[in-house]
């Protein structure tokens, strides 16, 4: 309406002339206002949206419907890692998508490195104290997963660390001066012409010499473009994150280091990224705005942003990998934060010094990735005294779950964050897995040679100063029984010798004998089941000694398999 009633007073003053000119700014200044105030309503309503979003996805994640909400992580996942694939750890429905909150790659890339390396027992401890402190600033978490940011497959703060150890692109002096010169004659020669001092002659060998001045300098700036272009991404979310961790007081010493970190030269990091990411903007529109292009390139422009994106690096990029490293950690603490409010029952580990030698020692623990409501606990002792759990069983009673339970929480000590169980008192410790190990068509690798392959990497980890929790599914699987109670045999002496501890689980029970071996060191248990009105039932419950039955044959049965007894097959 505002601007159509611009169009009319123009009309009727211009053409007709019934109104003065002067009346056209009463439409123009509340078109103005108008869009202003639009824009605002708009953006106000997006972030209503999003914080319904957020609540929504937040009521869901309470109700154990969390898979394809966050971040997979799929992304930092090694095929090789020694224990990622076995735990669930990243991909889908993984430890890593039920914790991460982050909402930049920085804080991603943080929190994926500790779930898959172990940290020391001082660093885990600090993590628990920032965790404990940051689980109750639900405003503070709030603000932070409210921050507007792009999808994250364009949230790469990663680049910037790597962009301002890059040889500066620089432009010669003579160079820097000329345009600078140029630009102000330029200036003053656009502005003789408006008030017609002088003719278009001065502005057209302005244009000519920006033109040259561009001919030389034109490939060292589309150089710098292309690498902008990928540090630019994410920038605006960086600067928002750094804003909201630069205005909050911690009372945890880990986290008043972090924040002391972002503190250099009396400037925020905060309005020195947002002002990297204006001055990008702006070289960007003096080539890329068919609007902006012509007046920047007569005025010589992006002369002006290359020396101020030159200077921001020479400065401040010195400061930005310290930077980022604290935004990385600050948002993996602010990711266990939130796993930890919303599981208040989880408790921290205690966490011990290795010297004693290797421990975890859990009661109740149950698997982090099983609704709270379905998740059967047990009890589980390893330590010097009791090194190694035989575990027998039959077919899904629970052995591999587990071994899986076992690991994931070893993980989530490890990581800082608080366990599924009542209570676990653990050491530092690596992992080390054979559990999903498949026969490979593409490398002509049969399952024994991947089995032997994976358990070789598990006995080599051993050669290293920090003992091993090795967690073996079917140890030794696609051989004969005869070699593999053998191998079995050998591969845990050698574990138990250099001072490691763990699980094996097996289905042939010629295997449960290797326990003699090792005296009070070693301990059978099974999981077993019930046949229940032709039903097979678990309980999931792990018990003292070795099976006594198992449920192989009663599983073909249900399958509808005919299995012929003896008699039938002598006949045969």
């Amino acid at each position: 309406m505002a601007f159509l009633s611009a169009v009319a007073l123009l009309m009727g003053s211009t053409i007709w002339g019934l109104f003065s000119l002067q009346w056209i700014w009463i439409p123009i200044l509340a078109f103005v206002s108008l869009v202003i105030l639009h824009a605002r309503c708009v953006r106000r309503l997006k972030q209503a949206r999003q914080a319904e979003a957020y609540y929504r996805t937040s009521l869901d994640r309470l109700n154990d419907q969390w898979i394809d909400v966050r971040p997979t992580g799929e992304d930092y996942f090694d095929p090789q890692h020694m224990y990622a694939g076995d735990l669930d750890l990243l991909g889908r429905g993984s430890l890593f998508q039920l914790i991460c909150s982050a909402r930049t790659k920085l804080g991603e890339e943080t929190l994926a490195r500790w779930l898959l390396s172990p940290a020391s027992t001082a660093e885990i401890k600090q993590r628990q104290q920032s965790v404990e402190e940051l689980r109750h600033e639900l405003d503070f978490r709030e603000e932070l997963e409210l921050l507007e940011a792009e999808s994250h497959s364009d949230i790469e703060q990663t680049h910037l660390a790597e962009w301002v150890q890059q040889p500066l692109t620089t432009i010669p002096s003579p160079l820097k001066w000329a345009s600078m010169i140029t630009g102000v004659f330029a200036a003053l020669s656009v502005i003789s012409w408006l008030l017609s001092y002088s003719g278009i002659a001065p502005i057209c060998v302005a244009i000519i010499i920006q033109i040259c001045l561009l001919f030389f300098i034109g490939p060292r700036i589309h150089e710098l473009l292309n690498q902008t272009d990928e540090v630019r991404n994410g920038l605006s979310v960086l600067s928002d994150v750094l804003y909201l961790i630069e205005q909050r007081q911690f009372e945890t010493p880990h986290l008043k280091a972090i924040v002391s970190a972002l503190k250099t030269d009396g400037i925020p990091p905060s309005r020195s990224i947002a002002q990297l990411r204006r001055q990008i903007q702006g070289l960007n529109n003096c080539f890329r705005n068919q609007f902006s292009a012509p007046l920047s390139t007569l005025l010589g422009i992006p002369f002006h942003y290359v020396y101020a994106i030159q200077r921001w690096l020479v400065h401040v990029g010195p400061h930005c990998p310290e930077w980022l490293s604290a935004v990385g950690e600050f948002e993996a603490l602010c990711s266990l934060a939130g796993y930890a409010y919303e599981h208040p029952h989880d408790p921290f580990p205690d966490v011990v010094d290795p010297e004693a030698g290797p421990r975890l020692e859990g009661t109740d623990l149950g698997h982090p990735l099983i609704p709270l409501n379905q998740v059967v606990r047990n009890d589980v002792t390893l330590n010097m005294e009791n090194r190694l759990l035989m575990i027998s069983g039959s077919n899904m009673s629970g052995k591999s779950t587990l071994m899986r339970t076992v690991g994931t929480n070893f993980v989530l000590a490890m990581t800082g964050a608080p366990v599924r169980a009542t209570r676990l008192t653990v050491s530092p410790m690596q992992a080390g897995t054979a559990m999903r190990v498949q026969d490979s068509l593409q490398q002509g690798a049969s399952l024994f040679y991947q089995s032997v392959a994976r358990l070789s990497a598990v006995v080599h980890l051993a050669d290293a100063p920090l003992p091993v929790l090795f967690l073996l599914d079917e140890i030794l699987q696609g051989t004969n029984s005869h070699d593999r109670r053998i191998g079995a045999q050998s591969v845990i002496e050698t574990l138990l010798e250099r001072g490691s501890i763990g699980i094996v689980t097996t289905h042939d029970l010629a295997l449960t004998e290797i326990t003699a071996q090792f005296g009070e060191q070693a301990k059978n248990v099974h999981f077993e089941d019930q046949l229940v009105d032709g039903k097979m039932t678990f309980d999931y419950r792990m018990q003292p000694g070795i099976v006594e039955h198992s449920n192989a044959l009663e599983l073909m049965k249900m399958m509808g398999i005919v299995l012929k007894t003896e008699t039938d097959q002598k006949q045969a």
